[in-house]
Order: C-alpha cells, then structure tokens, then sequence
C-alpha cells in the first residue's frame, strides 16, 4: 500500500503544530513591562509627595459665611483648623464636631476643602422662635425646642414663654406628665403657627397645661390657643375673627370651629 503523499504528510504537521500566531499579537517584552510598574511606583509617590510632603497644597487660610451673630473670629477659633498641615490630612469631620460642641448657636455646618490653599467654613445659625427669661438673662429657643445661648438682651419681635404649669393643679398634672421640654416644644409649635401679623404682635406665649397655651400681643389682647394641636385651622380661625371683630379684647381659637371673642 502506498504511504502518504507529500501533501498530506505536510497537512498533518500543520494540524499537529496548531495555528499560526496571529500577527501584532506579541507578549510585552519583560523589560516593558519592568519600566511601566517603576513608572506607576514613581507617578504614586510623586502625587502622595505633592499631596503631603510639598508646600504647594496645605492649609493657609479658614474663610468664614453664613454669620450673623457669631463673627467669623469666633467659628474660626472654634474650628480649631490645623494651620501649615497638608489640605488633604485636615479631618473636616471632627472639625464639624467641635463647631457644634462650643458653639451651640450653629445649626448646620459645612467644612469644604477649597483647594488649593483653604478650608472654606458655610455656617447655619439658629434663630430663636421663644426665649425664657433666667436669671435676668434671655435663654433663646430655636423653632426645634433647642436652648442654644444665653444673652443678656432680649432680641427684638422674639416673645417671652411663660411656663407657668406648676402654678396649677391641672398644669402640676400636666408638667408631670409631659415634662418640661415636651412642654416647651409645644409652645414652639404654637409660635410658628401664629399668624405672621399676629406674631408680630406677640409678647409672650404662656404655657399654664398642655392644652392650655395662650398669646399676650404688645396692646394687652389675647388669644386664648389651647394645645398645639390643628394650629393651621386655628391660624385662620384667628385672622378672620380679627377682621370681624377689631375691637375685641380677647379671642379664644381653642376649638377653631367655634371661634369666640370677647370686648373685656
């Protein structure tokens, strides 16, 4: 029998030994891939260098916004920001954290790194809605319930609380069982539904229970409110009492469909 051709000797070598490489499909070369881990290595070192070891991005200046009663000297003091370290170091979490714990006044704070020279403080301060007199001082309360600062001032078109509970024998029960900062808050939510005319006008918001809160204006009217509870419906219920009876004295809003006022 005859044995293979030539041909066919060549075919199965050729299916033996497998395809071809393909072209342009090269290993890199050992010494290629060599130079470009050195290249990652050094481009790390260099950014970690000019990032902590370089003078060209650390802190130099602590700008200040959002102010009103504090003064940026103050929340700069407070902040505490380390001065000359690298920008990306500063650790603008604890620096929030000391804001908030010396200076109650601040509601909300944002610490930006500005870079390539600052870290930019955007203040939020509290407004108070109540203040309680102490001590011959005023403690400011914010419309949260927060007592944040004591001031020797009262601050204009701010009302007085009267927390006079304790006087009584339903306002003894009702501080009992609602406690002082429940019964505070409140008062709060009765300021803030207020009608603005109104609170313009408002001297003081007494608290005698948790349903007996009340308003004294700046002529010597009142407004008897109850709880805080519906103080949308009795906002309204007051506006247009007022309007229908301007020479009342006293207007009691406490059950809003019912409204009442009265000359004396």
């Amino acid at each position: 029998m005859a044995g293979p051709t030539t041909a066919e000797r060549g075919e199965r070598q050729q299916e033996s030994s497998g395809p071809p490489p393909a072209r342009g499909l090269r290993r890199p070369h050992r010494r290629t891939v060599v130079v470009l881990a050195v290249a990652l290595v050094l481009l790390g070192a260099g950014t970690t260098w000019v990032l902590y070891g370089s003078e060209w991005l650390r802190v130099e200046r602590v700008p200040v916004s959002g102010t009103e009663v504090l003064t940026p000297d103050e929340v700069r003091s407070a902040a505490s920001v380390p001065l000359g370290a690298p920008l990306v170091s500063v650790d603008t979490d604890a620096i929030e954290a000391r804001l908030r714990q010396k200076l109650p006044r601040i509601d909300t704070v944002d610490v930006v790194r500005s870079w390539p020279h600052a870290i930019g403080l955007k203040v939020t301060e509290r407004t108070p809605v109540l203040l309680v007199r102490k001590a011959g001082n005023f403690v400011e309360v914010d419309k949260n319930g927060v007592r944040f600062a004591t001031v020797s001032r009262a601050p204009k078109s701010v009302p007085a609380l009267e927390l006079t509970a304790s006087r009584s024998g339903s306002g003894a029960a009702s501080l009992r069982r609602f406690g002082t900062d429940r019964l505070v808050r409140e008062a709060v939510k009765v300021a803030g539904d207020v009608p603005a005319p109104v609170a313009k006008d408002t001297r003081s918001v007494q608290v005698r229970s948790y349903d007996a809160i009340s308003l004294r204006l700046a002529d010597g009217r009142t407004v008897a409110w109850g709880s805080s509870e519906d103080g949308r419906a009795k906002a309204l219920a007051l506006t247009a009492l007022m309007k229908a009876a301007p020479g009342a004295r006293h207007f009691d809003v406490s059950v809003p469909t019912a409204p009442a006022s009265a000359a004396s």
